[in-house]
């Protein structure tokens, strides 16, 4: 993995940056979508497709890449624009999303474009490809092929509230899939309120260290802190881990943080020009290094 110094992570932060006002302009020229979350994680996905995965663009289907299952698929402009900036497709191609017969659909499709590794759009169904995905790997593994390969699985936090998603809790747990990464998107909203009035979810560091797995909480929208748990997760041996990422819905934009309205709704014309001076403010204290 290439040296985490100063200046890689204003990079990183820099790519975390246009990838949200890449997120802006696609939803408000497709006039649907979900803000909030596609906006709390940039910094993560930038993290991911910049520095963590081992993964190439010009051959997405290389049988030696790290695979990122996308379980809350209804954040995927995010991940779209993070793989548009990487050399998955032209960034020209970020406007037609959502729209009739894009390969950018409102959920991913896994046979639609190429460096998705799921299809995804029901909540509670990532983790269990991520598992089932993982295990093959250790059985490729034990039978002495591409070893060294990673999963890691992004879920929203409102999707812990499925009971699929403590199926697979549990047989990861069972199988020890130590070549697993689950990241929950603790941003504590969801489409109807806050997580906690909707149906609590409570400690869920602790809800998954008494199922057996290795359990990391971080502030989500720091990449270095990130990219250094990522990392350490690859030294734990015989469980699983999960990061739970706390991060702001709306990050970057004073009028969508913290607010569950945004969850699923699109900025105007007008809100969208108020967000993107916002952010091309911030990119340029990231770029002068005065962010605090």
């Amino acid at each position: 993995m290439e040296v985490l110094n100063e200046s890689k992570i204003k990079q990183l932060e820099l790519k975390a940056n246009q990838i949200r006002q890449d997120v802006i302009a696609m939803l408000v020229e497709a006039g649907s979508g979900h803000s909030a979350g596609s906006l709390g994680t940039a910094d993560i996905f930038a993290a991911l497709y910049f520095h963590i995965l081992k993964h190439d663009p010009q051959n997405p289907e290389w049988g030696g890449r790290d695979r990122l299952v996308l379980s809350n698929g209804h954040i995927c402009p995010a991940q779209y624009a993070a793989m548009a900036r990487a050399g998955y497709f032209p960034v020209s191609e970020l406007k037609t999303l959502r729209k009739f017969g894009s390969r950018l659909q409102g959920h991913p499709s896994r046979t639609s474009l190429a460096g998705i590794e799921t299809s995804s759009g029901p909540l509670g169904s990532g983790l269990s490809q991520a598992a089932g995905m993982a295990l093959a790997f250790k059985m490729d593994e034990s039978a002495g092929f591409s070893v060294g390969r990673r999963i890691y699985c992004l879920m929203s936090d409102a999707e812990q509230q499925c009971g699929q998603t403590w199926e697979a809790v549990m047989f990861a747990s069972k199988y020890k899939l130590d070549n697993l990464t689950a990241v929950i998107d603790r941003n504590n909203i969801q489409i109807s309120g806050l997580t906690e009035n909707v149906m609590p979810l409570g400690d869920l560091s602790a809800k998954y260290e008494s199922f057996g797995w290795n359990t990391i909480n971080i502030d989500g929208n720091n990449i270095r802190e990130f990219i250094e748990v990522c990392e350490k997760t690859k030294s734990v041996l015989g469980k699983p881990s999960v990061i739970v990422a706390r991060t702001i819905p709306g990050q970057g934009i004073d009028f969508m943080e913290g607010k569950f309205e945004w969850h699923g709704k699109t900025p105007n014309r007008e809100e969208a020009a108020q967000a993107l001076r916002e952010l091309r403010t911030l990119g340029g204290q990231i770029e002068a290094g005065h962010t605090d």
